[in-house]
């Protein structure tokens, strides 16, 4: 590496960030940038580990130590040409990934771990910088004609590997602008709009076609997609989210966290919708669900002026480091405190919701709730839980969001059509490695395939998927593998 003792000399250290009780006035991306001098310490820090478990720890194989390495020797079309070898969107894992990476790096056995995600920001935002991200299809074309269904971190992967590898790609989304999650699901103080759209354009002049406004099984036939197209990718996501039929629940005030946050950015990205607004201002909100979508709930909440914020957890309270059980290099399941936490938020674990409360006009005033304790197996693993006797009370509240989670893929329109089949948790049923449903010349990758997961795996779904794609049409493929040491070999 460019400095064998960086790991001894610097320590981590993240970009400043705006104050919470400034950043919540907008809803404006309020993490900054390294200074020059900063980002080559950082970079530094990778130590040269022999073995970087790094690489397995990242779902995309990202070649993590010889991008430092070109970091901190400023060498930055090599950094990017490293990058993009196994990632296709880095601008949007380097803000929005939990980092699986880190939790591998070596150096995190007795130190903070390497600023990965960070360092992998900065590399797209320079390479835009001094034009390095340009046109990957080639002038000849394969004749071969493949439809994506989906614009989602799935679709669009598969969609600018396919381009790449020479087909004629038509991505088709039934909202009325592409990304999918991306755009409608994270809000814009995580990932501001105009990254979106900056790689929308980048794969527009790869020559991508994308068809919004148009529900595959709805608007178009699903079989004539099928017909009219030698390859389909079905990359729809898991959209069908986890309910809480408990009393009360028809209750005025009780919403899916989803249609909460699509309907905010919209409205920051001036984009018109029809259904009445869903609004926590003024509010005692209560978010039900600890992960990440909840946390999306809370800053969006804090934004819009809510009275109080409470976020409820079924499960018990997660340690702040490593246990026996989540041994380095897994990723550790514990305590996490995002930024949206850090803007104004009540936390409870191990707390059950029982009922759903109303006024005489029908509209949410209060929760009913349990504490509770969790049963656990030999491994100390939760199995179910049990009420805390005497702790029921209400918590008063008007608006609540449902952050629990996705179940399945929607089933009713195209799938349903197609006749696909569906493995034992409804998801679209194919392999990994193999990515092809029942039908011939129908394939799937992303959240479709294998339930909701991670953005970033959601991007190596879909140049995995891709790449068998390829070797169908074709009968080999020229896209690049997933295994990133023989990569980088073949590369560089």
């Amino acid at each position: 590496m460019g400095k064998a003792t960086g790991f001894k000399d610097y320590n981590r250290e993240l970009p400043a960030k705006v104050s919470p009780a400034e950043r919540v006035k907008n809803y404006k991306e309020f993490e900054g940038l390294y200074s020059e001098e900063k980002l080559n310490e950082q970079s530094a820090r990778c130590m040269n580990c022999g073995i970087p478990f790094c690489h397995s720890g990242c779902p995309l194989g990202n070649i993590i130590p010889e991008f430092n390495d070109a970091v901190y020797r400023k060498n930055w079309e090599e950094a990017y040409q490293i990058l993009s070898s196994t990632n296709n969107f880095p601008e949007f894992t380097g803000r929005i990934c939990p980092a699986p990476c880190e939790s591998a790096c070596v150096l995190g056995i007795n130190k903070p771990p390497v600023a990965i995600e960070e360092i992998e920001k900065h590399i797209i935002e320079i390479a835009y910088e001094k034009n390095l991200v340009k046109r990957t299809a080639p002038l000849v074309k394969t004749g071969k004609k493949v439809a994506v269904v989906g614009s989602g971190p799935a679709g669009l992967a598969a969609a600018a590997q396919l381009a790449k590898a020479g087909h004629a790609v038509t991505v088709y989304e039934r909202d009325d602008q592409p990304g999918g999650l991306l755009r409608y699901g994270i809000p814009d103080f995580k990932l501001e709009k105009w990254v979106v759209e900056r790689r929308i354009q980048v794969m527009e002049e790869d020559g991508v076609v994308f068809k919004c406004n148009v529900e595959v099984g709805k608007d178009i036939p699903a079989d004539e997609l099928v017909r009219s197209n030698d390859a389909v990718v079905l990359a729809g996501g898991s959209t069908i989210p986890r309910n809480l039929p408990i009393p009360g629940r028809e209750l005025k005030g009780i919403h899916f966290a989803m249609d909460f946050l699509k309907q905010q950015n919209k409205r920051v990205s001036d984009i018109g919708f029809d259904a009445e607004d869903i609004l926590a201002t003024g509010k005692d909100v209560v978010i039900i669900g600890g992960g990440d979508t909840g946390s999306d709930c809370v800053g969006t909440s804090n934004r819009q002026g809510a009275k109080s914020i409470h976020q409820f957890e079924v499960m018990m309270k997660p340690p702040v480091d490593r246990t026996h059980h989540m041994p380095w290099p897994s990723y550790p399941m514990i305590l996490k405190t995002t930024s949206s936490h850090e803007e104004g938020c009540q936390r409870y674990w191990g707390i059950n919701t029982k009922e759903f409360l109303g006024d005489a006009d029908g509209n949410l005033r209060a929760l009913k709730v349990t504490d509770v304790t969790w049963e656990t197996d030999v491994m100390g693993r939760p199995i179910k839980f049990v009420e805390v006797e005497g702790s029921e009370r209400e918590i008063e509240c008007q608006r609540v969001f449902l952050a629990m989670g996705f179940v399945h893929p929607q089933h009713e329109g195209m799938l349903n059509s197609l006749n696909v089949h569906l493995d034992e948790r409804k998801n679209v049923k194919a392999k990994e490695g193999v990515y092809r449903t029942n039908i011939s010349k129908v394939f799937t990758a992303g959240d479709m395939r294998r339930g909701q997961s991670l953005v970033v795996w959601a991007i190596s779904e879909g140049r995995e998927c891709a790449r068998k794609v390829d070797e169908f049409l074709m009968g080999h493929s020229v896209l690049e593998s997933k295994d990133a040491v023989n990569q980088f070999e073949q590369v560089f």
